[in-house]
């Protein structure tokens, strides 16, 4: 409980300094263009004329936070909780969304949704992505299946890469070393290892850019009981893209990458040090056409994803999986009041997997391609509407036609006012959305825990909140969500230790409270702030905190000079462990922490070259993510950054 007041202490501080931050702005000249956002409608727009609260993460602030991975930047933001960022390099994701599972958020990449249809719930992992390649990150939460089809319930994270330079050669180049230790080392050892370069521009009518990125972590055991053993966690990454501007209506871009992964674990079973190792092996090639004309534009997002997992263990494993993503759509703008989007998606998918058997020494397949796919071709359309007296609508259908469960309808409607004032705006919303989440093909195919009669799960939510701007000083928001389940797919043990994917006859709600509050005091000194209540019920709240709170105070020393301190705090949470004497699962009760960060960095020379330090966990807290697995103790990082 004392946790929890220090969580809105800090909060609260933040939100105190808004009539020191008043005094400051009268004699303080600031400028702050009016923030665009894309993911709610597919067209640029203001984000006073958006219905839903969208956090944008921007170039400039990932600047900011250099040396972090592109999961440990998300999982600052209100209402999301990815598990697992704290803890061993190669520790296995949880996307925790509004009181979600993995399979109920979309990551899109250029525009483009990423699946790996060999994982169990049909998820991107963030692992496999390099932070120095993106350019900037939007976040949007609640149900968007109409505009981003099935798994989109409960949050898209919309990832853009970096484009060319204007400039007919440009570089960068990134370096960062680090500890990587747990609360009992007090060595720092150097042993996190990020490199990255890239090198692009644009030579008339052509563009290209070619990237390549490194992390090799080691020095911290995957169990907590080890404290001796060094897990590895070795990462590669390479991406181009190759554009051609052939007139000003119509271009062409080409794209590829390929982002592999190694990460050594030990036995959570048993408790005990061994070499096992996890491989993923994944690469992807698209193109991505546009073409313009009066009003209105067609782009066509197509990409063949192919992916490989090999498990080396007591039980060992390989699964493949192949995807294929077309979204051809047409936007049209009648007016500057009126938008609309209609598009066709298409979506293949299939996995094979292979393992071998008990009292055989080679693999054999287990899961066999021809079966394990499937096809979605879904038709949808969108349309936003902006009045002169501050009603905005943004609305939507999209029709699943499933090639294993036939047809189902979605849809969304997202109304909000707006009113304009002489401070600023205030902006009331509220949405209603439905989402249908089809299962994996493990969930269908998987040969002992798979269930060919699983039906998918429907959601529902609903979102009713307030958005407050004052320009140039501070934004504000206040979003109460409701999202009911229906035909959850869990895990479910049928005694006689079989285990198996089933439908819950019960329907499950998650609601919760989100607020963000932004403060600009000065030039020099911004505020950002957030917290979240989230309250599941008890058969869904494996590993989610009631309350988060974040918080960063950010400060520009000077104009070469730029430090910041944040803050975290997470509330306790259940987890579930395996009891190898009763045979049974146990529930257990983690307990709440709080984390504080510091970061600073340095320009020299025109700007060109950047220094930049992390002190991680400064108090050396002692916690735990999940039961039993190491998490991170205070932790040192220095890097350089070289821009020509």
């Amino acid at each position: 409980m004392n946790k929890k007041r220090n969580a809105f202490g800090v909060l609260c501080l933040g939100i105190s300094l808004v009539g020191f931050a008043q005094q400051q702005m009268d004699s303080v000249q600031v400028q702050q263009l009016d923030q665009v956002v894309i993911t709610d409608s597919k067209f640029k727009l203001k984000r006073e004329n958006s219905g839903k609260v969208i956090t944008k993460i921007t170039q400039a602030e990932l600047q900011h936070q250099q040396g972090k991975s592109i999961a440990e930047i998300i999982n600052a933001t209100a209402g999301i909780e990815i598990n697992g960022t704290k803890s061993n390099a190669g520790q296995n994701l949880n996307y925790y969304v509004r009181g979600g599972r993995n399979r109920q958020v979309v990551v899109l990449i250029d525009g483009v949704a990423l699946t790996d249809a060999s994982q169990i719930s049909n998820d991107y992992d963030l692992r496999l992505l390099n932070a120095n390649q993106v350019e900037s990150i939007e976040i949007l939460k609640g149900a968007s299946s109409t505009l981003y089809g099935s798994g989109a319930a409960t949050a898209v994270i919309n990832i853009k890469l970096k484009e060319a330079s204007k400039k007919p050669i440009s570089a960068n180049f990134r370096s960062v070393i680090g500890s990587n230790q747990s609360q009992n080392d007090k060595a720092y050892h150097a042993e996190d290892f990020r490199n990255s370069v890239s090198v692009n521009g644009t030579v008339n009518k052509f563009n290209y850019l070619a990237s390549f990125g490194n992390q090799f972590t080691n020095g911290l055991s995957s169990l907590s009981s080890i404290e001796t053993d060094k897990d590895a966690f070795n990462a590669i990454n390479g991406n181009f893209k190759l554009g051609y501007e052939f007139s000003n209506a119509f271009k062409m871009n080409l794209y590829g990458s390929f982002d592999d992964f190694k990460a050594d674990f030990d036995d959570s079973y048993s408790g005990s040090e061994i070499d096992d190792v996890f491989e993923t092996d994944q690469y992807r090639i698209g193109i991505s056409p546009e073409f313009k004309y009066k009003n209105g534009s067609i782009t066509l997002n197509a990409a063949y994803n192919n992916t490989k997992r090999t498990i080396n263990s007591s039980y060992p494993a390989i699964y493949k999986a192949e995807s294929f993503v077309s979204d051809v759509f047409n936007r049209y703008q009648f007016n500057n009041k009126f938008y609309t989007v209609q598009g066709l998606n298409l979506q293949k998918n299939n996995m094979e997997s292979f393992a071998i058997p008990y009292g055989s020494s080679d693999f054999e397949q287990s899961i066999d391609p021809d079966k394990a796919k499937f096809t979605i071709i879904d038709p949808y359309a969108n349309v936003v509407y902006i009045s002169d007296f501050g009603l905005n609508i943004n609305a939507g259908a999209r029709l699943n036609n499933h090639s294993e469960y036939g047809s189902h309808l979605v849809y969304s409607l997202n109304p909000s006012f707006k009113k304009t004032m002489n401070f600023g705006y205030i902006k009331a919303l509220t949405s209603y959305s439905t989402a249908y989440i089809t299962p994996s093909l493990y969930q269908l195919f998987e040969p002992t825990y798979g269930n060919t009669n699983l039906k998918p799960e429907e959601n529902t939510t609903i979102e009713l909140g307030t958005e407050l701007n004052i320009k140039d000083k501070a934004l504000f928001s206040i979003v109460y969500f409701n999202r009911k389940e229906t035909n959850f797919i869990n895990f479910v043990d049928l005694g006689s230790y079989v285990y198996k994917y089933k439908n819950v006859d019960d329907s499950f709600n998650a609601n919760g409270i989100e607020f963000t509050g932004d403060f600009v005091l000065s030039k020099e000194l911004k505020i950002k702030s957030n917290a979240t209540y989230t309250h599941v019920e008890d058969d869904l709240n494996l590993r989610i905190p009631e309350i988060k709170v974040n918080a960063s105070i950010l400060y520009n020393v000077s104009n070469r000079t730029f430090m910041s301190l944040s803050y975290q705090f997470n509330d306790e949470r259940t987890d579930a462990v395996f009891n190898d004497i009763t045979y049974a699962t146990d529930q257990i009760t983690l307990n709440s922490y709080d984390l504080l960060d510091f970061y600073i960095s340095h320009k020299l020379i025109n700007n060109k070259i950047l220094l930049f330090a992390n002190v991680t966990n400064i108090l050396n807290e002692k916690y735990e993510e999940l039961y039993g697995y190491s998490t991170l103790g205070r932790n040192v990082s220095l890097g350089l950054n070289i821009s020509l």
